[in-house]
Protein backbone atom coordinates (compact mmCIF):
# COMPACT_ATOMS: atom_id res chain seq x y z
CA UNK A 1 0.00 0.00 0.00
CA UNK A 2 1.13 3.56 -0.74
CA UNK A 3 1.75 5.96 2.06
CA UNK A 4 -0.18 9.25 2.38
CA UNK A 5 2.89 11.17 1.19
CA UNK A 6 3.08 9.04 -1.94
CA UNK A 7 -0.63 9.57 -2.63
CA UNK A 8 -0.25 13.32 -2.25
CA UNK A 9 2.65 13.33 -4.69
CA UNK A 10 0.64 11.34 -7.22
CA UNK A 11 -2.34 13.69 -6.90
CA UNK A 12 -0.13 16.78 -7.29
CA UNK A 13 1.45 15.30 -10.41
CA UNK A 14 -2.00 14.58 -11.82
CA UNK A 15 -3.14 18.16 -11.16
CA UNK A 16 -0.03 19.57 -12.80
CA UNK A 17 -0.58 17.32 -15.80
CA UNK A 18 -4.20 18.44 -16.12
CA UNK A 19 -3.20 22.10 -15.82
CA UNK A 20 -0.54 21.67 -18.48
CA UNK A 21 -3.03 20.04 -20.80
CA UNK A 22 -5.51 22.92 -20.24
CA UNK A 23 -2.90 25.42 -21.36
CA UNK A 24 -1.79 23.27 -24.23
CA UNK A 25 -5.37 22.72 -25.37
CA UNK A 26 -6.00 26.48 -25.62
CA UNK A 27 -6.54 27.26 -29.28
CA UNK A 28 -6.62 31.04 -28.89
CA UNK A 29 -5.33 32.78 -32.03
CA UNK A 30 -2.67 35.33 -31.16
CA UNK A 31 -0.22 37.63 -32.89
CA UNK A 32 2.86 39.54 -31.78
CA UNK A 33 2.44 43.30 -32.18
CA UNK A 34 5.07 44.78 -34.45
CA UNK A 35 5.85 48.33 -35.53
CA UNK A 36 5.13 49.19 -39.17
CA UNK A 37 8.28 51.20 -39.86
CA UNK A 38 8.66 54.83 -38.85
CA UNK A 39 5.54 56.91 -38.35
CA UNK A 40 4.91 59.58 -40.95
CA UNK A 41 2.32 61.52 -38.95
CA UNK A 42 1.58 62.27 -35.30
CA UNK A 43 -1.91 62.70 -33.88
CA UNK A 44 -3.12 65.29 -31.37
CA UNK A 45 -6.52 65.35 -29.70
CA UNK A 46 -8.79 68.26 -30.50
CA UNK A 47 -12.38 69.41 -30.25
CA UNK A 48 -14.82 71.03 -32.65
CA UNK A 49 -15.82 74.58 -31.71
CA UNK A 50 -18.25 77.11 -33.11
CA UNK A 51 -16.53 80.28 -34.25
CA UNK A 52 -19.77 82.20 -33.74
CA UNK A 53 -21.68 81.04 -30.68
CA UNK A 54 -23.93 83.30 -28.64
CA UNK A 55 -25.45 82.91 -25.20
CA UNK A 56 -28.56 85.09 -25.41
CA UNK A 57 -29.59 86.60 -22.10
CA UNK A 58 -32.36 88.91 -20.97
CA UNK A 59 -31.80 92.61 -20.32
CA UNK A 60 -34.98 92.96 -18.26
CA UNK A 61 -36.85 91.05 -15.58
CA UNK A 62 -40.12 89.25 -16.10
CA UNK A 63 -41.82 85.89 -16.51
CA UNK A 64 -41.27 83.94 -19.71
CA UNK A 65 -44.71 83.82 -21.35
CA UNK A 66 -43.71 82.36 -24.72
CA UNK A 67 -40.91 79.93 -25.62
CA UNK A 68 -40.85 79.47 -29.38
CA UNK A 69 -37.83 77.17 -29.81
CA UNK A 70 -36.31 74.02 -28.38
CA UNK A 71 -32.88 72.44 -28.46
CA UNK A 72 -31.88 71.40 -31.98
CA UNK A 73 -34.16 73.82 -33.81
CA UNK A 74 -32.83 75.69 -36.84
CA UNK A 75 -33.76 79.38 -36.74
CA UNK A 76 -33.51 82.29 -39.14
CA UNK A 77 -32.17 85.76 -38.44
CA UNK A 78 -34.79 87.80 -36.57
CA UNK A 79 -36.93 84.78 -35.69
CA UNK A 80 -38.75 84.87 -32.35
CA UNK A 81 -37.02 82.83 -29.65
CA UNK A 82 -38.83 83.82 -26.46
CA UNK A 83 -41.14 86.48 -25.11
CA UNK A 84 -41.13 88.02 -21.62
CA UNK A 85 -44.16 89.48 -19.88
CA UNK A 86 -44.12 93.14 -20.99
CA UNK A 87 -47.40 94.48 -19.57
CA UNK A 88 -45.73 96.82 -17.09
CA UNK A 89 -43.31 98.03 -19.78
CA UNK A 90 -46.22 98.66 -22.17
CA UNK A 91 -48.02 100.73 -19.55
CA UNK A 92 -44.83 102.66 -18.85
CA UNK A 93 -44.48 103.39 -22.57
CA UNK A 94 -48.09 104.65 -22.76
CA UNK A 95 -47.52 106.89 -19.74
CA UNK A 96 -44.33 108.24 -21.25
CA UNK A 97 -46.12 109.04 -24.50
CA UNK A 98 -48.86 110.88 -22.57
CA UNK A 99 -46.27 112.91 -20.69
CA UNK A 100 -44.62 113.76 -24.01
CA UNK A 101 -47.92 115.01 -25.38
CA UNK A 102 -48.42 117.13 -22.25
CA UNK A 103 -44.92 118.58 -22.56
CA UNK A 104 -45.56 119.38 -26.24
CA UNK A 105 -48.75 121.26 -25.30
CA UNK A 106 -46.91 123.17 -22.58
CA UNK A 107 -44.24 124.16 -25.08
CA UNK A 108 -46.86 125.39 -27.52
CA UNK A 109 -48.38 127.55 -24.79
CA UNK A 110 -44.96 128.86 -23.72
CA UNK A 111 -44.10 129.68 -27.34
CA UNK A 112 -47.27 131.75 -27.78
CA UNK A 113 -46.70 133.53 -24.50
CA UNK A 114 -43.10 134.25 -25.47
CA UNK A 115 -44.20 135.75 -28.82
CA UNK A 116 -46.84 137.87 -27.06
CA UNK A 117 -44.37 139.18 -24.48
CA UNK A 118 -41.87 139.95 -27.19
CA UNK A 119 -44.44 141.96 -29.13
CA UNK A 120 -45.30 143.94 -25.99
CA UNK A 121 -41.63 144.50 -25.20
CA UNK A 122 -41.04 145.96 -28.65
CA UNK A 123 -43.77 148.55 -27.89
CA UNK A 124 -42.25 149.22 -24.46
CA UNK A 125 -45.34 147.93 -22.64
CA UNK A 126 -43.31 145.54 -20.44
CA UNK A 127 -39.93 145.70 -18.77
CA UNK A 128 -36.72 143.98 -19.77
CA UNK A 129 -36.94 141.58 -16.81
CA UNK A 130 -40.46 140.48 -17.81
CA UNK A 131 -39.23 139.78 -21.30
CA UNK A 132 -36.30 137.74 -19.97
CA UNK A 133 -38.61 135.68 -17.72
CA UNK A 134 -40.85 134.86 -20.69
CA UNK A 135 -37.82 133.83 -22.78
CA UNK A 136 -36.44 131.67 -19.96
CA UNK A 137 -39.80 129.98 -19.51
CA UNK A 138 -39.93 129.19 -23.22
CA UNK A 139 -36.44 127.63 -23.26
CA UNK A 140 -37.13 125.63 -20.08
CA UNK A 141 -40.35 124.23 -21.52
CA UNK A 142 -38.53 123.35 -24.75
CA UNK A 143 -35.83 121.50 -22.78
CA UNK A 144 -38.48 119.61 -20.81
CA UNK A 145 -40.07 118.46 -24.06
CA UNK A 146 -36.71 117.23 -25.40
CA UNK A 147 -36.09 115.29 -22.17
CA UNK A 148 -39.56 113.78 -22.30
CA UNK A 149 -39.12 112.73 -25.95
CA UNK A 150 -35.85 111.02 -25.00
CA UNK A 151 -37.56 109.29 -22.07
CA UNK A 152 -40.34 108.07 -24.35
CA UNK A 153 -37.75 106.74 -26.80
CA UNK A 154 -36.03 104.84 -23.97
CA UNK A 155 -39.35 103.33 -22.91
CA UNK A 156 -40.03 102.26 -26.49
CA UNK A 157 -36.57 100.68 -26.83
CA UNK A 158 -36.94 98.86 -23.51
CA UNK A 159 -40.25 97.43 -24.64
CA UNK A 160 -38.33 95.65 -27.41
CA UNK A 161 -36.14 93.94 -24.78
CA UNK A 162 -39.13 91.77 -23.84
CA UNK A 163 -39.09 90.10 -27.25
CA UNK A 164 -36.01 87.86 -27.75
CA UNK A 165 -35.08 87.31 -31.40
CA UNK A 166 -32.27 85.41 -33.12
CA UNK A 167 -29.35 87.72 -33.97
CA UNK A 168 -28.37 85.48 -36.91
CA UNK A 169 -29.36 82.25 -38.61
CA UNK A 170 -28.15 79.20 -36.70
CA UNK A 171 -28.99 76.16 -34.56
CA UNK A 172 -30.27 76.25 -30.99
CA UNK A 173 -27.85 74.21 -28.89
CA UNK A 174 -29.30 74.82 -25.43
CA UNK A 175 -32.49 76.19 -23.86
CA UNK A 176 -31.88 76.29 -20.07
CA UNK A 177 -35.28 77.86 -19.25
CA UNK A 178 -38.87 76.68 -19.27
CA UNK A 179 -42.17 78.41 -19.84
CA UNK A 180 -43.07 80.42 -16.74
CA UNK A 181 -39.51 80.82 -15.47
CA UNK A 182 -38.42 84.24 -14.25
CA UNK A 183 -36.01 85.93 -16.64
CA UNK A 184 -33.37 88.10 -15.00
CA UNK A 185 -30.74 90.40 -16.51
CA UNK A 186 -27.73 88.30 -17.48
CA UNK A 187 -29.54 84.96 -17.04
CA UNK A 188 -29.04 82.74 -20.15
CA UNK A 189 -32.19 82.06 -22.12
CA UNK A 190 -31.01 80.44 -25.36
CA UNK A 191 -27.62 79.34 -26.72
CA UNK A 192 -27.26 79.68 -30.49
CA UNK A 193 -24.41 78.81 -32.84
CA UNK A 194 -23.72 79.24 -36.54
CA UNK A 195 -23.19 75.77 -38.14
CA UNK A 196 -21.47 77.31 -41.16
CA UNK A 197 -18.57 78.64 -39.04
CA UNK A 198 -16.85 75.78 -37.22
CA UNK A 199 -13.24 75.01 -36.38
CA UNK A 200 -11.09 72.39 -34.67
CA UNK A 201 -8.93 73.47 -31.74
CA UNK A 202 -6.07 71.30 -30.47
CA UNK A 203 -3.06 71.68 -28.17
CA UNK A 204 0.25 70.65 -29.73
CA UNK A 205 3.64 70.45 -27.95
CA UNK A 206 5.92 73.34 -28.72
CA UNK A 207 8.65 71.03 -30.03
CA UNK A 208 6.26 69.42 -32.53
CA UNK A 209 4.69 72.62 -33.83
CA UNK A 210 8.16 74.03 -34.51
CA UNK A 211 8.73 71.46 -37.26
CA UNK A 212 5.48 72.20 -39.08
CA UNK A 213 5.95 74.03 -42.37
CA UNK A 214 3.36 76.67 -43.39
CA UNK A 215 0.78 75.58 -45.98
CA UNK A 216 1.78 71.96 -45.48
CA UNK A 217 -0.96 69.41 -46.08
CA UNK A 218 -2.30 67.53 -43.03
CA UNK A 219 -5.39 65.53 -42.08
CA UNK A 220 -8.27 65.88 -39.65
CA UNK A 221 -9.98 62.79 -38.27
CA UNK A 222 -13.49 62.58 -36.85
CA UNK A 223 -13.70 59.03 -35.40
CA UNK A 224 -17.38 59.34 -34.46
CA UNK A 225 -18.57 59.94 -38.00
CA UNK A 226 -19.57 57.22 -40.43
CA UNK A 227 -17.12 55.73 -42.91
CA UNK A 228 -16.34 58.05 -45.75
CA UNK A 229 -16.74 61.16 -43.60
CA UNK A 230 -14.04 60.53 -41.00
CA UNK A 231 -11.13 62.15 -42.84
CA UNK A 232 -10.65 65.67 -44.10
CA UNK A 233 -7.52 67.09 -45.76
CA UNK A 234 -6.55 70.64 -44.87
CA UNK A 235 -3.64 73.00 -45.51
CA UNK A 236 -4.44 76.10 -43.42
CA UNK A 237 -3.41 76.01 -39.77
CA UNK A 238 -3.62 78.98 -37.40
CA UNK A 239 -1.05 78.86 -34.63
CA UNK A 240 -1.84 81.06 -31.64
CA UNK A 241 1.09 83.24 -30.50
CA UNK A 242 0.99 82.04 -26.86
CA UNK A 243 2.43 78.96 -25.16
CA UNK A 244 0.94 77.36 -22.05
CA UNK A 245 3.51 77.62 -19.27
CA UNK A 246 2.34 74.41 -17.59
CA UNK A 247 2.19 72.06 -20.56
CA UNK A 248 4.55 73.91 -22.97
CA UNK A 249 1.96 73.43 -25.69
CA UNK A 250 0.48 75.77 -28.27
CA UNK A 251 -3.11 75.97 -29.38
CA UNK A 252 -3.85 75.59 -33.08
CA UNK A 253 -7.09 76.27 -34.92
CA UNK A 254 -8.25 74.77 -38.20
CA UNK A 255 -11.31 76.25 -39.90
CA UNK A 256 -13.75 73.71 -41.32
CA UNK A 257 -15.47 74.10 -44.71
CA UNK A 258 -19.06 75.33 -44.79
CA UNK A 259 -20.15 72.17 -46.62
CA UNK A 260 -19.30 69.88 -43.67
CA UNK A 261 -22.74 69.16 -42.22
CA UNK A 262 -22.14 66.15 -39.95
CA UNK A 263 -19.82 67.91 -37.50
CA UNK A 264 -21.20 69.65 -34.40
CA UNK A 265 -19.54 71.70 -31.61
CA UNK A 266 -18.04 69.57 -28.86
CA UNK A 267 -17.29 66.63 -31.17
CA UNK A 268 -13.96 64.86 -30.68
CA UNK A 269 -11.39 65.24 -33.44
CA UNK A 270 -7.74 64.42 -34.13
CA UNK A 271 -5.17 66.54 -35.90
CA UNK A 272 -2.62 64.48 -37.84
CA UNK A 273 0.48 66.55 -38.54
CA UNK A 274 3.23 65.15 -40.80
CA UNK A 275 6.55 64.29 -39.21
CA UNK A 276 9.61 65.50 -41.15
CA UNK A 277 11.99 62.76 -42.29
CA UNK A 278 14.88 64.36 -40.44
CA UNK A 279 13.05 64.08 -37.10
CA UNK A 280 14.34 61.06 -35.20
CA UNK A 281 13.02 59.29 -32.16
CA UNK A 282 9.48 58.74 -33.44
CA UNK A 283 8.36 55.16 -33.02
CA UNK A 284 6.65 53.26 -35.81
CA UNK A 285 2.93 52.74 -36.05
CA UNK A 286 1.34 49.80 -34.28
CA UNK A 287 -1.56 48.20 -36.15
CA UNK A 288 -3.66 45.26 -35.01
CA UNK A 289 -6.65 43.41 -36.50
CA UNK A 290 -9.99 45.11 -35.91
CA UNK A 291 -11.34 41.83 -34.48
CA UNK A 292 -8.92 42.13 -31.56
CA UNK A 293 -10.50 45.31 -30.23
CA UNK A 294 -12.96 45.08 -27.33
CA UNK A 295 -15.50 47.88 -26.82
CA UNK A 296 -17.35 47.98 -23.52
CA UNK A 297 -19.32 51.16 -22.85
CA UNK A 298 -16.69 53.93 -22.96
CA UNK A 299 -13.72 51.55 -22.54
CA UNK A 300 -11.72 50.27 -25.51
CA UNK A 301 -9.13 47.54 -25.04
CA UNK A 302 -7.43 44.38 -26.28
CA UNK A 303 -6.61 41.04 -24.64
CA UNK A 304 -2.87 40.76 -23.99
CA UNK A 305 -1.48 37.26 -23.40
CA UNK A 306 0.60 37.20 -20.20
CA UNK A 307 3.49 34.93 -19.23
CA UNK A 308 1.05 32.28 -18.00
CA UNK A 309 -0.66 32.15 -21.40
CA UNK A 310 -3.74 33.88 -19.95
CA UNK A 311 -5.55 36.74 -21.75
CA UNK A 312 -5.75 39.97 -19.74
CA UNK A 313 -7.85 42.91 -20.85
CA UNK A 314 -5.81 46.11 -21.30
CA UNK A 315 -7.19 49.53 -22.20
CA UNK A 316 -5.81 51.10 -25.39
CA UNK A 317 -6.23 54.30 -27.36
CA UNK A 318 -7.19 53.81 -30.99
CA UNK A 319 -5.96 55.70 -34.03
CA UNK A 320 -7.12 55.62 -37.61
CA UNK A 321 -8.73 52.53 -39.12
CA UNK A 322 -7.69 51.10 -42.48
CA UNK A 323 -9.76 48.23 -43.86
CA UNK A 324 -9.44 45.37 -41.33
CA UNK A 325 -6.73 46.93 -39.14
CA UNK A 326 -6.74 49.68 -36.52
CA UNK A 327 -3.80 51.77 -35.39
CA UNK A 328 -2.95 51.71 -31.68
CA UNK A 329 -1.72 55.00 -30.25
CA UNK A 330 -1.09 53.86 -26.67
CA UNK A 331 -1.74 50.97 -24.29
CA UNK A 332 0.43 48.25 -25.85
CA UNK A 333 3.96 48.11 -27.19
CA UNK A 334 5.78 46.32 -29.97
CA UNK A 335 6.48 42.73 -28.88
CA UNK A 336 3.28 42.26 -26.88
CA UNK A 337 1.26 39.17 -27.80
CA UNK A 338 -2.47 39.80 -28.17
CA UNK A 339 -5.52 37.71 -29.00
CA UNK A 340 -6.92 38.33 -32.46
CA UNK A 341 -10.41 37.09 -31.52
CA UNK A 342 -11.71 39.30 -28.72
CA UNK A 343 -14.83 37.20 -28.09
CA UNK A 344 -12.86 33.97 -27.74
CA UNK A 345 -10.35 35.71 -25.48
CA UNK A 346 -13.17 36.99 -23.28
CA UNK A 347 -14.38 33.41 -22.72
CA UNK A 348 -10.83 32.26 -21.84
CA UNK A 349 -10.44 35.16 -19.39
CA UNK A 350 -13.50 34.12 -17.35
Amino acid sequence: MRSSAQLSAVMLAALLHMSGNAVADTKLATIVVQANGQANAASYDGVVEAIRQTVISSQVSGAVVDLAVKTGDTVKEGQLLARIDARSAAQAAVASQAETAAARTALDLASKDYQRQRHLFEKNYISQSAMERAEAQFHATSAQLSAQIAQASIAHIQSDFYVIKAPYAGIVSEVPIALGDMALPGKPLVTLYDPSSLRVTASIPQASIGSYAPNQSFNLEFPNLSNGHQWLARTELQILPTVDAGTHSTQVRIDLPHTLKEVTPGMFARVWLPIPKNVVGMSGQLSIPASAVVRRAEMTGVYVIDANNKPLLRQVRLGKAQRDTIEILSGISAGDRIATDAQAAAKEAR
